[in-house]
């Protein structure tokens, strides 16, 4: 009850000082605005750029490890050591053979190859610019192949490299303009015959450019084989790759990434000195250096915001001292009838709060419109975290700038007080 009814009374009095001094109060209060609308802004766009970067890594899949002959990144020293990795070999179809039969901890595994630049034909019509891909059993549990026409490839087709191909919605657009359904026709992929059987659902174009199955095919992997050569040893091959999609019970795929790591390195014959001749990769590494990257802008936003909002506690703390002086006598007179220090010091720090809050508001609705604004590609979102800090930064602020002339307030002499005027 008395909770309540100190909130009561601090709102009517923060009113009334918004009423009695607008014009001194919004100056005041623009200070706190222009903090948190900077910092809650910065924060806004640095995580809706990190949300939009990382879901173009999408493609990468989640919760994979990856058999590469080339790492990500560089090593701990910060150094890509490109003249020790060209040696290497590539992960090779026996591997992936070898990994499917022994590894106890994949929930699937797939061995993938990629071909940039390809033109697909289909009579006169053809596309250029077109990602080919070349999956194995397994492919579709690893990445999202939303098939939205026909069907995924059969576990025969994949074992028997059957020269079936599954399409991309602009590949189909492109070679099948008139809304002809491209199920169960033919099309040239170097000047060879796949029958369709399949259309990918469209994706649209990611925020960064990253690969995008509306512009790729999808073949059996044996069928690539056919195409390319991969997992041969020699320099130019295409590489391959080796996805291990790990269960959710290994955190971290700590176990999955160990195992790996040992039935590799025993496949290749590599003794206990010498060093893995293999990259394992993990897509959140790509994601990490995102994320250090965005914390340096995140920091920015906090030093640019904090100056404004130290303007703004000052306004707050300029009007809570000239609140004080005016309501002296009434301070008075509520100490004569029985009202606690502690009384007075709540309301006015209450007060402070209210008024911090208000400002902070003003800043969350400036940020909230930002995102209406057409960025692009790029969705702005003001999430309910960023909202939580700029209402909590806020109230800190109110606390800190009330604190002192609540302080002054709770001390007061009753007698000295109802005198004052």
């Amino acid at each position: 009850m008395f909770l309540v009814r100190q909130i009561f009374e601090s709102f009517r009095f923060a009113v009334n000082a918004l009423k009695s001094n607008l014009l001194r109060t919004i100056l005041s209060l623009l200070g706190v605005t222009v903090g948190i609308f900077a910092i809650i802004a910065v924060l806004t766009i640095v995580d809706s750029l990190e949300k939009n970067i990382k879901d173009s890594f999408n493609f990468l899949g989640t919760g994979v490890v990856y058999v590469d002959k080339w790492p990500y990144t560089a090593d701990n020293t910060g150094e890509y050591k490109w003249w020790d990795f060209w040696r290497r070999p590539n992960p090779s179809y026996n591997e992936f053979r070898f990994l499917q039969t022994n590894l106890k901890n994949a929930d699937a595994i797939a061995i993938l190859a990629r071909k940039g630049n390809m033109v697909i034909r289909r009579k006169s019509s053809s596309i250029g610019q077109i990602m080919l891909i070349g999956g194995s059993e397994g492919y579709d549990k690893i990445f999202e192949v939303n098939v939205e026409n026909g069907r995924y490839f059969t576990l025969d087709e994949l074992d028997g490299g059957r020269n079936v191909v599954i399409l991309g919605h602009e590949v189909a657009r492109a070679l099948f303009p008139n809304n002809e359904s491209p199920i169960g026709q033919e099309v040239k992929i170097k000047n060879l015959k796949y029958i369709v059987i399949g259309v990918v659902k469209k994706e649209g174009e990611s925020f960064i450019g990253t690969p995008s199955n509306d512009y790729a095919c999808v073949i059996p992997y044996k069928a690539f084989r056919g195409l390319y050569q991969t997992g041969t040893g020699r320099w130019n091959e295409t590489g391959s790759s080796i996805g291990i999609k790990g269960k959710e019970t290994d955190i971290g795929l700590v176990e999955l990434e160990n195992e790996m790591r040992g039935y590799l390195r025993g496949r290749r014959g590599l003794k206990p000195t010498e060093k893995d001749n293999f990259a394992i990769n993990r897509p959140e590494a790509i994601a990490n250096v995102i994320g250090s990257l965005f914390d340096v802008v995140g920091l920015a936003g906090w030093v640019i915001g904090g100056f404004s909002i130290l303007v703004g506690g000052f306004g707050i703390a300029n009007i809570m001292f000239v609140s004080v002086k005016e309501r002296t006598s009434i301070i008075g007179l509520q100490k004569s009838l029985g009202a606690k220090n502690y009384f007075i010091l709540f309301q006015f720090l209450f007060e402070a709060v209210f008024l911090s809050l208000i400002g902070g508001l003003a800043g969350l609705v400036l940020v909230w419109l930002i995102t209406f604004i057409p960025m692009g590609s790029l969705q702005v979102v003001l999430t309910i975290k960023n909202i939580v800090l700029g209402l909590g930064v806020s109230t800190v602020i109110g606390l800190v700038s009330g604190i002192v002339p609540a302080a002054m307030a709770a001390r007061l002499d009753p007698v000295a007080a109802i005198r004052s005027n």
